[in-house]
């Protein structure tokens, strides 16, 4: 990670790594590379503790700070992960969804952490760019979901 010029830094209370992990089980690209624990105490941990955590979320290089309660996420911060399917979508909502996270509206979810993910069916996003009445009735059709459904999408843009 020394070699990247931009990183995400992601603010954790204390489970950068745990959060790592699960986000290099379930999205592919991702793995954790590197857990650094302080070299002395800080005002939400002690040495020992781990301070930070490298980590890849399908190839974007990230860095998990335990920095305690102070900060918490927004939705201001998401991952867009754009999906091929219907299948690939459920996945990925199902694995944040069914791991102490939150639905939310035109797929969007929370992670039990929560770091908000936006699971973008290629589909939606594809017709989203087309413009005009296509882009209204999809638009449309997905402001009535909150995980994206596919076959739906596909309807409202032909009409």
């Amino acid at each position: 990670m020394a070699n990247n010029k931009n990183t995400i830094c992601l603010w954790f209370d204390k489970d950068a790594e745990a959060a790592a992990r699960f986000y290099a089980e379930v999205f592919p690209a991702s793995r954790v590379t590197a857990v650094h624990r302080a070299p002395g105490d800080y005002p939400s941990g002690k040495a020992g503790d781990v301070l930070t955590v490298q980590f890849t979320v399908c190839g974007i290089p990230c860095l998990g700070l335990n920095g305690g309660p102070a900060f918490t996420p927004s939705e201001a911060f998401s991952f867009q992960i754009a999906t091929d399917d219907q299948a690939e979508t459920d996945r990925y909502w199902n694995a944040i969804v069914g791991h102490g996270g939150k639905e939310s509206a035109c797929g969007w979810c929370k992670d039990k952490w929560g770091i908000s993910w936006q699971i973008a069916p290629r589909a939606l996003t594809d017709a989203m760019t087309e413009g005009g009445d296509v882009a209204k009735r999809v638009f449309a059709a997905m402001m009535t979901m909150h995980k994206i459904d596919v076959a739906a999408i596909e309807a409202a843009r032909r009409g």
